[in-house]
C-alpha cells in the first residue's frame, strides 16, 4: 500500500480551509466537459435533457459533475434563452401573519407550476418598496405581485414590461391586474353586528386611510351606520400612527373622551390586538363592558377569552389567485385589459360581542 504523504503549503500560503486561502473557484460547464472527456456543448447537453446525449456519456458528465460540485447557473441561462423561471414578491410586513399567509398562497401555485419567488420586505416604506421593486428589475424577473404601498410600484415594472398583480390594495388601477377582498363589504358585515345588537356609539380605529383597504372599510362602517339610520360622529373614528404604542394609547384618549361609547371597530388585526390589550389594561371586560370586533381573523382571536369576532379574509386564496392570474399573463393565457378580481370576506362571530344591556 502506497504511503499517504502530508500535505505541503505553498510558500507563504496556508492550505486549502486556512484563513489565507483564496476563495474556490465556482466549477464551469468547461471544467465538467474537461473532466469527463467531452466537448462543453455535449455537457450541456448530457445535464440539460435538451439534445441527444449517449447514456453512458451522460452517466460520465453527471458522475463529474457531481464530484466537482458543478451547479447550473440559471440566472445566465434565462439571460440566455430571455427567459427566467424567477417571481418577485413585494409585500409591506414579514412580521404581520396576515402578510406571511398571503406570502405562503403566492408560493404554493409559483412552486407547483417552477417558478421561484424572490421575496421582499419593504416594511411599509415607500423608498424600500422601490429600491425592491429596482432590485427586482436588475434580476429580469418577468412579473412581480406587489402589495403596493403606491402607484409608482406598478408605474416603474410596466414601463419595463413586467407583468404585475397588485394584491389586497391598488395603487394602479389602469396599468396592472389587481386581486382584491371586498373591504367595504366586511366592514359593513361588522358594523352591522354590532348595529342589531343595540350598539349606537361604535367606535372605528384604524391606522391608515390612504390604501383602499383604509378607504373602504371606514365607507363600509359609514354606510351600515346610515343603514341602521344612526348618525356618524367623526370623533369616533380615531386614526392612529404605525408607531408601537400608538393604537392603545389612541384607545385609551378615545375611551376617556368618550365613555358613552359600548363598542370598538378595529381595522385590521393588528389594531385589534392593540384594543384588546388596552382594554385589558384599563380594566374593561369584553364584551360585559365593551363589545369589540375586528378585521382580519388571525388564529390568536380564537385562542383568547373571549374570542374575537371578526370579519375573516380568504389570505392564503388571495395569494394564490394573484400568482395564478400573473402566470396567466406570462403563459400569453391572459391578455388585453388589466382585470379585478373581487373575493368575500365572511364574518365569524365568537365571544366578544353581546347585546347591549337596556
Amino acid at each position: 500500500m502506497d504511503e499517504v504523504q502530508p500535505a505541503v503549503s505553498a510558500p507563504g500560503r496556508e492550505r486549502a480551509g486556512g484563513e489565507d486561502s483564496p476563495p474556490r473557484r465556482r466549477p464551469t460547464i468547461g471544467d465538467v466537459a474537461r473532466a469527463a472527456g467531452v466537448s462543453p456543448s455535449t455537457a450541456s447537453r448530457a445535464l440539460t435533457g435538451q439534445g441527444y446525449a449517449a447514456a453512458p456519456v451522460k452517466a460520465r458528465v453527471l458522475a463529474a459533475a457531481d464530484r466537482l460540485g458543478y451547479v447550473p447557473d440559471e440566472f445566465a441561462r434565462s439571460l440566455k434563452r430571455r427567459t427566467n423561471r424567477l417571481v418577485g414578491v413585494v409585500i409591506s410586513d414579514l412580521r404581520n401573519q396576515f402578510y406571511a399567509d398571503l406570502a405562503a398562497g403566492i408560493e404554493q401555485v409559483l412552486c407547483a407550476a417552477g417558478y421561484q419567488m424572490v421575496l421582499v420586505n419593504d416594511d411599509g416604506d415607500t423608498d424600500r418598496e422601490l429600491a425592491g421593486v429596482r432590485t427586482l428589475l436588475a434580476m429580469r424577473v418577468p412579473g412581480t405581485i406587489v402589495t403596493p404601498l403606491s402607484p409608482e410600484a406598478a408605474a416603474l415594472l410596466t414601463t419595463q414590461g413586467v407583468h404585475v398583480v397588485e394584491v389586497d390594495r391598488q395603487m394602479a388601477h389602469d396599468r396592472c391586474d389587481a386581486v382584491l377582498v371586498d373591504s367595504e363589504h366586511g366592514a359593513r358585515m361588522a358594523t352591522a353586528h354590532l348595529l342589531e345588537l343595540g350598539h349606537r356609539r361604535i367606535a372605528f380605529v384604524i391606522d391608515e386611510l390612504e390604501w383602499t383597504t383604509g378607504v373602504g372599510r371606514l365607507a363600509g362602517y359609514q354606510q351600515a351606520l346610515r343603514d341602521h339610520e344612526v348618525g356618524f360622529d367623526p370623533e369616533l373614528v380615531v386614526r392612529v400612527g404605525f408607531g408601537e404604542g400608538s393604537a392603545a394609547a389612541a384607545t385609551a384618549a378615545l375611551l376617556a373622551a368618550h365613555p358613552e361609547v359600548t363598542a370598538v371597530f378595529a381595522a385590521n388585526n393588528l389594531m385589534a390586538e392593540a384594543v384588546w390589550q388596552e382594554l385589558r389594561r384599563g380594566g374593561r371586560r369584553v364584551p360585559d363592558d365593551i363589545s369589540l370586533v375586528a378585521f382580519d381573523d388571525l388564529p390568536w382571536m380564537t385562542m383568547v377569552q373571549p374570542g374575537v369576532s371578526a370579519v375573516s379574509q380568504p389570505v392564503v386564496d388571495m395569494g394564490a389567485r394573484a400568482a395564478e392570474l400573473l402566470l396567466a399573463r406570462l403563459s400569453g393565457e391572459l391578455r388585453g385589459e388589466p382585470r379585478t378580481v373581487w373575493l368575500e370576506p365572511r364574518f365569524e362571530r365568537r365571544g366578544s360581542t353581546r347585546p347591549l344591556a337596556s
